[in-house]
């Protein structure tokens, strides 16, 4: 007799490792009810020895023998993927999709003999640590339940929203998903600086850190927008204030802005 898993991930890549992390650290589910595909034979035997669940590099068997398909392979490549199996999609499958710019009609359109019931998400790599965000959108023949179900997998390794307009999901790819690389770049430059300006690398390695961590749970737990705590810390004529001025010198804000749109504007390109 087959084994009936609740989660088949289809890629094993990073972002479904968080994710695999937080299900089974908090407890959503046991081992035994996840099964992972992937081609690459290392990937596999990474998620078998550190997750200990069933493995596979068959992408139909995950999809005969799950009822939430958590697909997780690149974008420019779920075309051909989702071709193995769309026809063994059944109607108590639920899909749940973490590609950026793939729209919820296209998977529904890749399953044509069934209404499909697909729900988009957008985690981030946050979620290895428990501290991921993740923006999720049904589709249009996704039910209530497929959507807190859905939620319960990404609240598992962070926290979540619900968007109702899937047209901002490329807002929140933008913003969330590829945001923890916004603040990666920027504190790799606040390292440079240090040890150009006399620290050594391991001092400057934990006192950028740590300042990120610090600013980061003040902005989620002291209650004051960031640009109220921007304030309290600068000083008028002050050694804040003159790093502030020269990021507006600059245009510092100006280009990560753009920065972030342009992120968005690739996000909308991968799903055209």
């Amino acid at each position: 007799m087959r084994t009936q898993y609740e989660i088949g991930v289809i890629g094993a890549g990073n972002a479904a490792e968080g994710i695999v992390h937080g299900v089974l650290r908090q407890s959503v589910l046991l081992e035994d009810r996840i099964i992972a595909s992937d081609p690459n034979p290392d990937r596999r035997e990474l998620f078998k020895r550190r997750f200990s669940i069933a493995v596979t590099d068959d992408n139909c068997q995950v999809v005969k023998d799950s009822y939430i398909l958590l697909l997780c392979v690149k974008p420019q490549q779920y075309r051909d993927c989702v071709r193995e199996w769309s026809n063994l999609v059944r109607e108590d499958h639920l899909i749940v999709s973490i590609m950026a710019g793939v729209s919820t009609r296209s998977l529904e359109e890749c399953c044509p003999h069934i209404k499909a019931r697909v729900v988009r998400a957008m985690p981030n790599l946050a979620s290895h640590v428990g501290a991921g965000m993740a923006g999720v959108c049904p589709g249009r023949y996704a039910s209530e339940a497929d959507l807190l179900r859905a939620q319960r997998i990404f609240d598992a390794g962070g926290k979540s929203i619900c968007l109702e307009d899937e047209g901002l999901m490329d807002a929140v790819t933008a913003v969330s998903g590829s945001g923890p690389a916004y603040y990666y770049f920027f504190t790799e430059a606040i390292m440079e600086a240090a040890k150009r300006i006399g620290l050594t690398p391991q001092h400057a390695n934990v006192l950028a850190k740590q300042t990120a961590l610090g600013a980061a749970r003040m902005m989620l737990e002291a209650g004051e927008t960031p640009d109220v705590l921007r304030q309290k810390v600068t000083s008028p004529g002050g050694t804040t204030a003159a790093a502030l001025k020269s990021f507006a010198d600059s245009k510092v804000f100006d280009d990560i802005v753009a920065g972030v749109e342009a992120a968005f504007r690739r996000s909308r390109e991968l799903g055209s």
